[in-house]
């Protein structure tokens, strides 16, 4: 379908059309004056699913019902013109859309958009990694003058599969380069790989699993100066922790499979967008609603979409988030404070510990949430979320006689799990990036990334050491 969809609306098609602008300007107004004032807990719990909704259209039902339906039947013709001509809402077949995922994507608009004054959609995907390539393609389109050349500016310190995407796919395929900077906290290293070819900026913070990080207001404002957009893959903080989007970031991008969830129940993405955005591509949907537009009209052919199934999983898991990052976070940092004074242990990558490099500016952005308005707490406190990494002593070998030796942390490359999940990323999800990579992204061979769970953290903490001294 092409984005300049122009139809000849009838009289039929436009009362469809009137009939539902009031019912936008209703949700709208809806949002504003009702949702937008509500606690991130509430917006976590209830989304946009509202007791008329259940009464009227779904049989009282008080959780989001699952559909399970291929497509959207229409009254008429004219309601079927209108839908796919985009000039009403509509999902019309699940490949697009589906109810379960509206649902899904109003409460994870919501939640990356709390505390932002101004308006926030979403597009859901079937992964992390289609949330990525969705949100980075739209920008990397030969422009209307025929010209080719295309780069875009990105932490090198980032989630393996990304590495592989912007290395592989793009670079060595597309031949569409990638300019990796190495020092994100330095913000000249930034503008020195900016020039007129250059589509986006890109980060991941805190990344996995070096715990990189970066300034986002000062990015974003570099960004904005030169005319791009800026991409942020938040996938370990969560809208619990951070959220980009009211620090300057246009686009985020997340791994719902991960720490939004915890589960460990499907895979699932998402991109969350600001509304009005900055670009300096040629196409006023692409800015007006960036998620509306991948999903309507690159998703809609590309068919990276979510089953609604995994929505509706992913949407339940997503109402507890505060509480299991907070749980979560404090039994991180009793693991990195235990490790760290650790003999067998050489380094401790945790942005919690005041030692880090960066703690500073991690502390300046991550907060729980609402914390201040929580009896437990009653002041804004920090928050570093649950993945770490730490480096063990000696040789490669002994990182791996002591993961071997674990016995209650599961050996996966999975993170985000109520459950304490571990790897070694040189040889699971930084393997194929090689050596060179891997140094790049600061990636050693004794490298261990823990994701710490919702145990209790001296049931971890003993796992850990009785392993360590059995590489010892």
């Amino acid at each position: 379908m092409s984005k300049d969809n122009d139809v000849e609306i009838t009289k039929g098609m436009q009362e469809y059309i009137d009939h539902n602008n009031k019912y936008l300007s209703d949700r709208n107004r809806y949002i504003r004056d009702v949702v937008k004032k509500w606690r991130f807990d509430t917006i976590a719990v209830h989304g946009l699913y509202t007791v008329s909704d259940a009464i009227e259209d779904y049989q009282g039902a008080i959780i989001e019902p699952i559909f399970m339906s291929t497509a959207q039947a229409y009254r008429d013709s004219d309601e079927m013109a209108a839908a796919l001509a985009y000039k009403i809402p509509t999902w019309c077949y699940s490949r697009i859309a589906n109810p379960s995922t509206y649902y899904y994507e109003w409460a994870l608009a919501l939640l990356e958009g709390y505390g932002y004054d101004g308006e926030t959609s979403c597009c859901s995907t079937s992964s992390g990694m289609a949330a990525i390539t969705t949100a980075v393609q739209p920008f990397l389109r030969v422009q209307k003058d025929g010209s080719k050349l295309r780069n875009f500016v990105a932490t090198a310190q980032c989630y393996g599969g990304t590495f592989q995407l912007f290395t592989v796919c793009l670079m060595q395929e597309q031949d569409i380069e990638c300019r990796w900077v190495v020092d994100p906290t330095d913000i000249n290293e930034w503008a020195s790989k900016i020039d007129e070819n250059t589509r986006f900026l890109y980060g991941e913070l805190p990344s996995n699993p070096q715990q990189g990080f970066f300034d986002i207001k000062a990015v974003a404002d570099l960004a904005h100066s030169h005319n791009l957009p800026l991409i942020c893959d938040s996938t370990v903080a969560t809208p619990a922790l951070l959220r980009p989007i009211c620090h300057g970031a246009d686009i985020v991008v997340q791994s719902a499979t991960k720490s939004l969830t915890t589960s460990g129940f499907g895979i699932g993405g998402a991109i969350i967008a600001r509304k009005n955005l900055v670009a300096n591509i040629d196409d006023d949907q692409l800015k007006t609603d960036f998620a509306l537009y991948v999903k309507y009209y690159q998703n809609r052919n590309l068919g990276t979409n979510l089953h609604p199934m995994q929505a509706v999983m992913s949407l339940n898991d997503m109402r507890t988030l505060r509480s299991k990052m907070d749980l979560m976070s404090r039994n991180t940092m009793k693991v990195a404070q235990f490790l760290e004074k650790h003999s067998l242990i050489d380094s401790v990558q945790y942005l919690g510990l005041p030692n880090h490099p960066l703690h500073d500016l991690a502390r300046k952005y991550m907060w729980l949430v609402d914390s201040e308005y929580d009896d437990q707490y009653g002041k804004p406190v920090n928050r570093y979320g649950h993945l770490m990494s730490f480096c063990v002593k000696g040789e490669p070998e002994k990182t791996r006689l002591f993961f071997d030796s674990l016995q209650r942390i599961w050996r996966a490359t999975d993170l985000g799990r109520i459950k304490s999940v571990a790897t070694i990323p040189a040889i699971s999800t930084h393997q194929q990036q090689g050596e060179e990579g891997r140094a790049l992204a600061n990636i050693p061979l004794n490298m261990v990334r823990l994701c710490v769970g919702a145990e209790h953290p001296a049931d971890i903490i003993a796992d850990l050491d009785q392993a360590l001294h059995k590489a010892k």
